[in-house]
């Protein structure tokens, strides 16, 4: 029988696989059994301590940590109390930290070592009364002082595992909650229910055949949905998940075989560099079966030289926003997957089973094949909208024209399939589209033009000046490869583009910013514009 809720995906494979590995961090590994013990003190103490919160207190429980055994256990354990867990990093500001737990209105926090440093700063500035749960490290004076009217548990406060019971969870009770950055600057908080990543975890246990032999790499932070596949794709079978140390997360290709990985998944700038620091020689992979990106559009050189570099990976692209649970179509590169392949990067493919896609105008309505539109999705998968935001729910989660169910507008600019069996094109953004002196102009297609014409993975345009009516007066475009004799290849994208879509120059960067998820930061390179 399918598990109905995160804590059930665990538990289940605990039962059945208690003394394999469940887990790895550098040399330390721990089973089954110990982490589900380790999970279960975590939950026994929140649950004990939750009268004192009052019934409004929504279930949600806050885990600050990274990457250590007690911020896995958290996320375990706020699970197992019948909370749904909201993940912060100890390198996030520590006023981020305090709004996230203010607009979650969480009524707990777990907290690792890591997430010690800066906590009395946190708590001083969060509204509510909190329960504190420190895993490694007793709370000193100075952080009683400061954080007094929170009660502070250390670890000689945690209950004994013979104290936990199975809580009752439903299907449409809260699993996770994320916070996404929003266009307003105030971060949107993602609600995604058991039973969306329940049927997530259907879909890919069954269509890749996961299985307790499986190891499974952690590229992805805990506050990004995509860890979600690390974490519970390897609970949930009984696998291994390989926790990579800060050096091996710099040398992510000896990850691979140190760790014996047998599962990857990252953003595809992660294979990007691998594949400009000549890591991805042909066979360098050999113990890798299952190779996913997402997260952003995935090259087809990098495509390419991921499949030779793992002969015997199925190698896929994944599509999906959080609000969709981590993925929600899909695209399998082999020579097939080729053949479908028409520009420079690899389709977003065909739907996820169960969910229904639309390609849309600006009314919502559906376009002729072959035209682009906005991609709009609905299903199992789809979320439940944002905590506490009904009028950013109401516009995101829409019922268009002809259609009873909600769909969840995207924001993606993709091309509708012209026949059957044709795959998504993802073309980017549709907030992507800027005017430039009044011309109404997708950065993605001259993004696209660039790497073509350059024969380049990775090009960015950006509007540059901005004019005084929130447009721009031109644009920039960066690469990372100095070789490259930018006015020539201005002459070629002027051969293929209207001329205000011609950037006024290129800039050349030593390699692209990346941002907390791995992918090209556009603000960054803004901010090198002046």
């Amino acid at each position: 029988m399918t598990p109905e809720s995160l804590s059930q995906v665990f538990l289940e494979s605990a039962a059945a696989h208690p003394e394999r590995p469940a887990l790895t961090i550098g040399t330390r590994t721990l089973s089954y059994a110990e982490l589900r013990g380790q999970a279960a003190r975590i939950a026994a103490t929140l649950v004990a301590h939750r009268g004192e919160h009052g019934r409004e207190a929504p279930p949600l429980s806050a885990v600050l940590g990274q990457r250590s055994e007690s911020s896995f256990a958290g996320i375990l354990g706020a699970l197992m109390a019948g909370d749904g867990y909201v993940p912060m990093l100890p390198s996030f500001p520590p006023a981020r930290v305090a709004l996230m737990l203010e607009r979650s209105r969480a009524r707990a926090l777990v907290v690792d070592r890591a997430g010690m440093r800066e906590l009395a700063e946190v708590l001083e500035a969060v509204p509510q009364t909190l329960t504190v749960l420190a895993v490694d490290v007793e709370p000193d004076q100075e952080l009683r002082e400061r954080a007094a009217r929170h009660r502070l548990l250390g670890p000689g406060d945690l209950r004994p595992e013979t104290e936990w019971s199975p809580p009752q969870v439903g299907p449409d009770d809260i699993a996770y909650l994320l916070f996404t950055s929003g266009s307003t600057g105030q971060p949107k908080a993602v609600m995604v229910a058991h039973r969306n990543i329940a049927r997530f975890l259907d879909v890919v246990v069954e269509r890749y055949g996961l299985g307790p032999d499986d190891r499974f790499s952690h590229m992805f932070d805990v506050t990004f949905d995509l860890s979600l596949f690390d974490l519970f794709g390897a609970w949930r079978v009984g696998g291994c998940l390989c926790c990579p140390s800060g050096t091996q997360r710099l040398a992510p290709a000896r990850y691979v075989g140190d760790s014996g990985l047998t599962v990857w998944f990252s953003v595809p700038s992660t294979g990007l560099l691998m594949k400009e620091t000549k890591a991805l020689g042909p066979g360098s992979f050999p113990g890798l079966r299952l190779s996913l990106f997402c997260g952003e559009a995935l090259p087809v050189p990098v495509a390419d030289a991921w499949a030779e570099a793992a002969p015997d990976s199925i190698v896929e692209n994944l599509y999906g926003p959080t609000e969709l649970t981590l993925a929600c179509t899909l695209f399998r590169w082999d020579e097939q997957g080729r053949a479908q392949t028409e520009g420079d990067l690899v389709p977003i493919g065909e739907p996820f089973p169960g969910m229904v896609y639309r390609v849309v105008d600006e009314g919502l309505r559906e376009v002729a094949p072959g035209d682009s539109g906005e991609l709009i999705m609905s299903g199992p998968q789809r979320a439940l909208g944002y905590w506490q935001d009904p009028e950013r729910t109401a516009a995101a989660f829409v019922v268009p024209p002809g259609e009873t169910e909600l769909f969840y507008r995207t924001g993606d600019l993709v091309r509708r399939p012209r026949a059957e069996g044709e795959p998504i094109v993802f073309l980017g953004r549709i907030d992507s589209q800027i005017k430039v002196r009044g011309y109404r102009v997708e950065l993605g297609e001259i993004e696209a033009v660039l790497r073509q014409e350059a024969g380049l993975s990775v090009a960015v345009a950006l509007g540059w000046p901005e004019g005084a009516s929130g447009g721009a007066e031109g644009i920039v475009a960066f690469v990372d490869d100095a070789s490259i004799d930018a006015d020539a290849l201005l002459d070629e994208v002027a051969k293929r583009l209207p001329k205000y879509m011609v950037p006024r120059e290129i800039r050349v960067v030593e390699s692209f910013p990346l941002n907390a998820n791995g992918k090209v930061d556009r603000k960054a390179l803004r901010a090198m514009l002046g």
